[in-house]
């Protein structure tokens, strides 16, 4: 089988990637937590994640038919590394949502028309009516990071956006729409895993892009990107959740229970939703361990 851009991934892990993390994929058995910070050494066990979620799929239910009664709006906004799990988090939220008043907003590299009008207005064009739920994975956060990283936009560009992002993001909130942001953290070894995975599955390569490819190399330099927006973008009126992903179970549970701890619905249980898992799920904080 031909593998994806001629096998890149596999080769990155034999000449590219650093020893501890090549030694810890090699090591690892199917469920092993790879992350040495991770709060867990499994992951957790299918039986368990099933039963909450259906409760969770309840809920969520209840809370779009209550969006819809009330007229509220909500935006979240996924973010997070490649193979984050942010497109699996997605399919969980929205896998027993009315399509009609709940979406994903997964936009491409911009046209040349998009490119020459303000920066965010190609994400306003996406936010909710009444009653709906627009839900964006990734977000105009690229401009803060992927396009940082990869030199896609210039520096005054990215500082531009760093200027007017607090009043934007402000103006949401005063509209009166229930706002999250929302980064699922990776670590190192398990991306790699995961690309590892995509590269090797048929149904799954369509997943990898060059971006991918490229960004191996270039962890630091995400890190340091992530960092300063972090830093720069936690605000009180919108701040950032953020949900160690390196298990997939547990940080769709977190995600999803997230979302319905902010908005209020008629008959919310909140003994069905249950308590986050505060060692996976907080703030930004979270990710220095």
């Amino acid at each position: 089988m031909a593998l994806p851009f001629d096998g890149a991934i596999s080769r990155y892990l034999r000449e590219g990637a650093p020893v501890e993390v090549r030694k810890a994929i090699e090591t690892a058995g199917k469920d092993d937590i790879l992350t040495a910070s991770y709060p867990y050494r499994e992951e957790m066990k299918a039986k368990d994640y099933g039963a909450h979620m259906d409760a969770l799929q309840i809920e969520l239910a209840k809370m779009q038919a209550g969006l819809k009664a009330s007229g509220k709006r909500l935006i979240v906004v996924f973010e997070g590394r490649d193979a984050a799990g942010k497109g699996g988090t997605l399919k969980a939220v929205t896998e027993n949502l009315n399509p009609r008043q709940a979406y994903v907003v997964a936009l491409s590299k911009p046209t040349e028309r998009e490119s020459q009008q303000w920066y965010f207005q190609r994400y306003v064009d996406w936010f909710p009516a009444r009653g709906e739920v627009a839900l964006y994975d990734r977000s105009w956060y690229n401009r803060a990071m992927i396009e940082h990283v990869f030199g896609f936009c210039k520096p005054e560009e990215r500082a531009k956006f760093f200027k007017q992002l607090p009043e934007f993001e402000q103006m949401i909130v005063d509209e009166g729409i229930v706002f999250l942001k929302l980064w699922l953290e990776v670590g190192r070894a398990e991306q790699l895993r995961r690309f590892l995975d995509r590269e090797g599955d048929l149904l799954k390569q369509w997943k990898l892009s060059q971006i991918d490819v490229d960004g191996l190399a270039r962890w630091d330099d995400y890190c340091a990107a992530i960092d300063e927006t972090m830093a720069k973008t936690h605000f009180s009126h919108a701040p950032w959740t953020v949900i160690l992903s390196d298990d997939k179970k547990r940080a769709r549970l977190a995600a999803i229970q997230t979302i319905l701890g902010a908005v209020d619905y008629a008959g919310k249980d909140t003994a069905a939703i249950g308590k986050i898992d505060n060692a996976i799920c907080g703030g930004p904080k979270l990710r220095k361990g």
